[in-house]
């Protein structure tokens, strides 16, 4: 019986990207160079650990977030206070929003580098996730987290959002990602007064605000009064699972497999195996990119630490995944 090697010598997990440390490692970390699969030197762990990360395929949907938030940051780049504009990406789990979103964050903040070299203090992005039960206290001062600041049980929340505010404009920050925002509640108090305080806070920041929840269009986020003030200030978009109706899907979807294939890094795999099941790999994973993405990299890792050093359509039908691709998948799977 095969067994998986231990984590690779030496290695630090990183901090999370809802702490600047965790953020800025995350926009600058290069990925694990690809090496040939039969290179000696590339030992079994080196190979586990570029399997296991494996690089963010660019969608169509990330271009079209990335051309709506480059044209709201023109849009309110000279309103200094009110209502700016923002953006909420919806859909449903697994779809890849958190991770357009964040690659949103790391392509801006490196345009920013940019545009201003040498300027280390500079926060262009803050990225953070709404907690459980989040009170208007605990959301801001995940704000003061991102940002290193010390809290204490003596500051209460007024104190908090004021330096913060005046934090992040001196930090020249632009762009505030929030994770999860369809945890807030609003039909309870804590949830209602929640959603005010970031209301509150892009009020506040002179910053693009975007937000990240599943099916916020049946969420109480958008209900009621204050549902209708941040309906009338977010564009939605819509991040679904990718389609295989017609050529275009299928195209789209076939390029994906195809360059997250070239990636592979196997001594025993066939080009073109993964394309060739793309339309198995669609109806297995329901279109979900974070599906996809997690059932070829743990096939992946079972080639190598099993030795077969390929993927083979029977391999990625022993794998299982989660659970809303599999209840998406059981009329396909059936008919094998």
């Amino acid at each position: 019986m095969s067994t998986f090697s231990e984590d690779s010598a030496g290695f630090v997990p990183l901090a999370p990207p809802t702490v600047w440390q965790g953020w800025d490692a995350f926009v600058h970390q290069a990925p694990a160079p690809a090496r040939d699969a039969a290179d000696p030197a590339w030992s079994q762990t080196q190979r586990e650990d570029y399997h296991s990360e494996l690089a963010v395929m660019r969608t169509p949907a990330m271009d079209s977030v990335f051309t709506t938030v480059r044209r709201l940051l023109l849009v309110n780049r000279r309103q200094q206070a009110g209502a700016r504009r923002g953006l909420i990406i919806s859909g449903p789990a697994t779809t890849g929003k958190t991770t357009t979103m964040m690659a949103l964050g790391r392509s801006f903040h490196l345009a920013d580098q940019r545009q201003y070299p040498g300027r280390a203090e500079r926060r262009p992005v803050l990225f953070i996730s709404v907690p459980p039960a989040a009170t208007p206290k605990m959301l801001v001062s995940e704000f003061a987290r991102f940002l290193g600041m010390p809290i204490t049980d003596r500051l209460n929340q007024t104190q908090i959002t004021g330096a913060v505010c005046d934090l992040l404009r001196e930090l020249g920050t632009r762009l505030v990602l929030v994770d999860d925002v369809h945890l807030l509640d609003t039909q309870r108090r804590v949830g209602a007064e929640t959603s005010d305080q970031l209301k509150y806070l892009g009020e506040r920041i002179p910053a693009t605000f975007v937000y990240s929840a599943i099916d916020i269009e049946t969420s109480s986020l958008l209900s009621g009064v204050r549902g209708a003030q941040i309906a009338g200030r977010f564009k939605i978009f819509r991040h679904r699972p990718l389609a295989y109706a017609t050529e275009q899907d299928r195209t789209v979807w076939n390029d994906l497999v195809g360059a997250m294939e070239d990636l592979l890094r196997l001594r025993a795999h066939r080009p073109g195996t993964l394309v060739k099941h793309a339309a198995y790999l669609h109806a297995r994973t329901g279109g979900r990119i974070g599906s996809l993405s997690h059932l070829i990299r743990e096939a992946a890792l079972v080639a190598i630490t099993e030795g077969t050093e390929r993927i083979t359509k029977q391999l990625l039908a022993e794998i299982e995944l989660d659970a809303a691709a599999e209840t998406q998948a059981r009329p396909a799977r059936r008919k094998q």
